[in-house]
Formats: structure tokens, C-alpha cells, sequence
């Protein structure tokens, strides 16, 4: 393993591996051992495994402290956008892990290097060597600098905020007003329930319920999303 990249982890993370054999694990892909049967490695498929579940409860945990009054199917849906290929392949390439996976010469040459798919692994097997290597503790360390402030500046907003998304939609061809109306509250102060109508120039498009005005409004929001998608 690059002794300048060892140092980057330490520098930037704060990472310092006790035993390295799995660090060097963690950046070994399948097409590497294949074609080297003689150095009787690991590739790193097994971290992966691991990586994907600690990723997983830290993140759960994160959105449910950190957004008490959202739903579960709204905190299930950003969790997905959290830790989705896509995204898990762009952290991975910030910590310029794309540089680092040993790859065998075929994935290589076929863009392994760059491979969404191959780098969203590369990034849960790093945590699973982390967590097994330093414990839980310097995981979530880790996904506090890499994955949670991206959450906190807006990088999923569109995930959570249905409004915005259908002004986009609603305005893509021009102004279009959209008013949404409170047409219902009941239950107890406690345990209120609104329900919203959105209307889009004064068209009813969706109707959405919550324990909050602005939750029931996101709710509209969203219905009025899958109607127009429909």
C-alpha cells in the first residue's frame, strides 16, 4: 500500500491501521487475485459485505436524530439517496480511493478505475476494514467528515423536498401559481392531522396529510408528483 496514501488517511481521517493486511484487503478487487492465484490474497468482497451494514445502521441513525419530524418513508427515502451507487462512488472518488484499488489488467483496461459500481464497493469495503481494524467508533468518525456534511449542505435536499421539486416541474414552461390550501385538521392538540391541497393554477394536483402543516404540504407535493409522472 502507498506509503503517501497511509499518511493521507491519518492526515485527513485520522486513521492509523494496526494491521494493514486488511487496509491493503480493502483495495484488493476480484480481478487482481484472479490473476495473481500465486500471492494467495483476499479481495475485498467479504468488507464489503460488512461495510454495506455498518454504513447502513450509522447513517438510520444520523437522519433519526438528526430529522425528528420526518416520516419513516421519507427518512427511508434519503437513507437509499445516502448510500446509493452513485453517491458512495463520489465519496470514494473525494477520497481518492479510485487512485488506490489494485485491479487485474482486463477491469483496467475496461475502466474499472472509474466504474461506478466498482468504487460504491471500494468505499464499504474501506468502512468494513475501518470498523473491523478501529471499531465503530472511528467508522462513524469517518462518515462524520466524508458522508454526513454533505447531507447537512443540501447535497440530497431534492430526496426530502417535494415542494421545490414540483415548482420545478410546474415552471419549467412558465410561471404557473401554486397555492396549497389547509382543507382539514383533526385529532387531538397532540396528535393533529392536517390535509393539504396543492393547486396549480388553481387546478387541484394533490392532496397530502401530516402531523405538520409543512409535512402535509410535502405530502401534497409528492402526490401531485406521481400524478403529474402518471
Amino acid at each position: 500500500m502507498d506509503a503517501q496514501f497511509i499518511n493521507q488517511l491519518k492526515e485527513n481521517y485520522g486513521i492509523v491501521f494496526r494491521d494493514i493486511s486488511l487496509l491493503e484487503q480493502a483495495f484488493t478487487h476480484s480481478s487482481y487475485v484472479n490473476e495473481h492465484r500465486n500471492m494467495h490474497i483476499s479481495d475485498n468482497e467479504r468488507l464489503e459485505f460488512l461495510g454495506d451494514a455498518v454504513l447502513e445502521i450509522q447513517v438510520s441513525d444520523y437522519l433519526y436524530r438528526r430529522y425528528p419530524d420526518i416520516p419513516e418513508g421519507k427518512l427511508t427515502k434519503l437513507r437509499s439517496a445516502i448510500v446509493r451507487e452513485d453517491s458512495l462512488s463520489k465519496f470514494a472518488k473525494e477520497c481518492q480511493f479510485d487512485q488506490q484499488i489494485m485491479l487485474g489488467k482486463g477491469e483496467e483496461n475496461s475502466g474499472g478505475r472509474q466504474r461506478a459500481s466498482l468504487l460504491c464497493d471500494l468505499f464499504e469495503a474501506f468502512l468494513g476494514a475501518v470498523y473491523l481494524d478501529q471499531g465503530y467508533d472511528t467508522a462513524l468518525a469517518f462518515i462524520k467528515k466524508v458522508v454526513f456534511p454533505k447531507v447537512e449542505s443540501g447535497m440530497f435536499t431534492r430526496e426530502m423536498d417535494h415542494k421545490t421539486r414540483l415548482q420545478e416541474v410546474l415552471q419549467k414552461s412558465g410561471d404557473v401559481a401554486i397555492d396549497y390550501r389547509l382543507v382539514n385538521e383533526e385529532g387531538p392538540a397532540h396528535e393533529r392531522i392536517f390535509t393539504i391541497e396543492v393547486y396549480a393554477d388553481d387546478r387541484l394536483i394533490g392532496s397530502g396529510q401530516g402531523k405538520s402543516k409543512k409535512l402535509a404540504e410535502q405530502d401534497a407535493a409528492e402526490k401531485a408528483l406521481l400524478t403529474l409522472k402518471a
